[in-house]
């Protein structure tokens, strides 16, 4: 192993996972040591800059920052455009690493939850192994984990498949090729889904597993009023018979979860 080539360090900092709910208490969420080192850094790489700067408010508010929210250095992570196939340059995340390189600490923040876990902050994580910049993790929450314990799945063997097809053809095919890996393999499968599009999905998936296979959905945990509801898709099916729909919030964030009898 490789020692660091600079003092400085990427720090992977979690934010809360209230997104589109109503906001909890910062303190509420994440430990005091936490607040207190995203309170310290000056540098940051974050996913979306209105949302760091939220985030940063709420730090403020029981953790005073050191420097001024509006003198911080807040940079937002390159993206490649969508279906281009290309990558970013490592010149683009050389010169995030800049201040790191230089021996002083970027935090990097996403959304909600873990920096880098379905999050593209990963592209920077490896850039900076790859440049000699230490990384360190701090402590903090993540849905993935959070709704797989609450799902009472198979926490043992599991997948994380991102986002599925929209083309409902295509969707299709891939929820049954999940569905055989799950029943072949024992393995749990997690997929996620723009907020807007939460009750499609589940609609998607209520009608194209098989009865015997059990489904959570996982929603706004850690937030008031978060729910996880795990139980076989006939089950599901019935449900969506009496209600006539299974209606989910569009606006926070879900995780759907299955694994095949």
């Amino acid at each position: 192993m490789s020692a660091p080539t600079t003092s400085g360090r990427l720090v992977l900092v979690p934010n809360a996972l209230d997104l589109g709910a109503e906001p909890e208490p910062i303190d509420a969420i994440l430990s005091q040591p936490v607040l207190r080192r995203a309170a310290g850094l000056t540098h940051w790489v974050v996913e979306n800059a209105k949302t760091a700067r939220s985030f940063l408010k709420r730090v403020d508010a029981v953790q005073p920052l050191g420097t001024p929210l509006q003198a911080l250095n807040i940079q937002e992570l390159p993206r490649p455009r969508k279906g281009s196939g290309d990558s970013v340059p490592d010149a683009a995340w050389q010169a995030l690493l800049a201040p790191a390189l230089a021996g002083q600490e970027v935090g990097l923040l996403s959304d909600a939850g873990l920096p880098a876990v379905a999050d593209p902050g990963a592209g920077l994580v490896a850039a900076a192994y790859a440049l000699g910049v230490r990384v360190e993790v701090l402590t903090g929450a993540s849905s993935l984990t959070l709704a797989l314990a609450a799902s009472g799945l198979n926490g043992q063997r599991f997948a994380f498949e991102g986002y599925l097809p929209q083309a409902p053809a295509d969707r299709q095919a891939r929820v049954r090729e999940l569905e055989q890996r799950s029943r072949r393999e024992g393995q749990t499968q997690l997929v996620i889904e723009t907020p807007y599009r939460n009750e499609v999905l589940l609609q998607a998936l209520c009608q194209q597993l098989q009865p015997s296979t059990r489904l959570a959905v996982a929603c706004g945990l850690t937030s008031a009023g978060g729910w996880c509801e795990s139980k076989t898709v006939e089950s599901w099916r019935r449900q969506i018979q009496m209600a006539g729909r299974l209606p989910m919030p569009d606006k926070l964030p879900a995780v759907f979860m299955w694994l095949a009898a």
